[in-house]
């Protein structure tokens, strides 16, 4: 019994030092299970300071996975209406390029087409901001 949870307790650990030294397959996986085919909702939003997080009250935005861990297709929904893009990743996972676009998006979902980088990723809520620039946006979206 002992050694079955130190095991389980080890397996942890390996998982966590493999994230933090960069372990491509860690990496991959750690985003597959976390980010890719799950519900996320706004929880924080500000675009040159202004709160804007209410905008997104009741939408839902989706990072499909395909045949790639870094690229695929991307939902937002609002009011009902489903509206559809593409995703792409850089092989580290820090930057997160986001491209909603069809059928013409609301007005409120363009702020979401930019790059950005995370700057934390610790589910359930991913934080992110612009990337290579200091444009006042930062945007937290919350895992359901």
């Amino acid at each position: 019994m002992a050694a079955c949870c130190s095991l389980l307790i080890l397996s942890g650990g390996c998982k966590k030092l493999a994230l933090a030294t960069g372990d491509q397959h860690a990496l991959e996986q750690y985003f597959a299970d976390n980010v890719l085919n799950r519900t996320f909702v706004v929880d924080f939003a500000t675009d040159s300071s202004v709160d804007i997080t209410s905008k997104y009250s009741g939408n839902n935005f989706i990072l499909t996975k395909t045949t790639s861990y870094y690229d695929g297709n991307m939902t937002g929904t609002k009011d009902g209406m489903t509206y559809t893009g593409t995703w792409v990743s850089n092989s580290d996972y820090s930057k997160l390029v986001i491209n909603l676009n069809s059928p013409s998006v609301p007005a409120t979902f363009v702020f979401f087409n930019r790059v950005w980088k995370f700057t934390k990723k610790g589910v359930p809520v991913l934080q992110l901001a612009p990337w290579d620039s200091t444009d006042p946006k930062v945007l937290y979206m919350r895992r359901l």
